[in-house]
């Protein structure tokens, strides 16, 4: 097979993405693939200090942008949208990256605890989308659909050891409302598909290895002894957004080393 026709079946170069916490962590994996592959990328954070480190590193390799947002909330990700309208008549990809997580005993458990992670996690993608719908759509077609990724978490899959009980909750609603929106965004030639990644390094997961004990121990709990790597979510990213993924649209996909299915 020629390059050309690999550029063809796994190529995003000239797309237009949006990666929201991009900023850190598998969003930054995300952001940084899609970069060296050639995408011109958005990303956003709530901390602006965040946005300017992210931008800095990611330039040199490509084009990326970062935009403050607080997308908590209907309004902040009404502002992101508009923010991202004000600057490309398209956009070919959404990754809802952004998320929160609560970790607390069942007995001591919070509403706030309910309330900020829903809000984040399952509110703030859904109005994003809704929003996004008119780039979307201009960037959709027969030939070449749109593609929104939501990234949820193993733990919408199976229970864990955490108490994390809205994140679960939430993820795993987040799965099913990417499963409706694939149904109904189907004749706009829109793809919503799911990434549920499992062991990644990030600030969620930090506790895991906050020393080389702790993560020698967690590596060897993994099947395949270590953890996710930029190119396993990047990768799997672009393949969403390429030619060579376009077939698929309501999938939901454990970017976990084989923990969920394996154990």
């Amino acid at each position: 097979m020629s390059d050309g026709f690999y550029e063809h079946l796994f190529g995003v170069r000239g797309q237009v993405a949006l990666v929201t916490g991009g900023t850190r962590g598998i969003g930054l994996m995300i952001a940084e693939g899609l970069v060296r592959a050639g995408a011109r990328v958005y990303v956003a954070s709530r901390k602006v200090d965040a946005c300017e480190a992210a931008q800095a590193a990611l330039s040199p390799l490509g084009e990326c942008l970062a935009l403050p947002a607080d997308l908590a909330t209907v309004e902040g990700c009404h502002a992101l949208a508009d923010e991202i309208a004000s600057r490309e008549e398209r956009l070919d990809l959404l990754v809802n990256n952004a998320g929160l997580t609560w970790n607390q005993p069942i007995d001591e458990f919070p509403e706030k605890g309910w309330d900020r992670v829903m809000d984040l996690d399952v509110k703030g993608p859904f109005f994003l989308i809704q929003r996004l719908l008119p780039q979307l759509r201009a960037a959709a077609s027969h030939e070449r659909r749109a593609v929104v990724v939501n990234v949820s978490s193993v733990n919408a899959l199976k229970p864990s050891g955490l108490a994390n009980y809205s994140y679960a909750a939430a993820k795993a609603g987040l799965n099913q409302l990417s499963a409706q929106l694939a149904r109904d965004l189907m004749d706009d030639h829109i793809n919503v598909n799911v990434i549920c990644p499992g062991p990644f390094k990030s600030k969620m997961t930090a506790p895991l290895y906050a020393t080389e004990e702790m993560d020698r121990r967690m590596i060897e709990n993994f099947p395949m002894k270590r953890w996710g790597a930029m190119e396993d979510v990047a990768g799997l990213t672009i393949f969403f957004a390429s030619r060579a993924g376009s077939y698929l649209s309501g999938q939901v996909v454990a970017c976990d080393g084989g923990s969920t299915a394996i154990g």
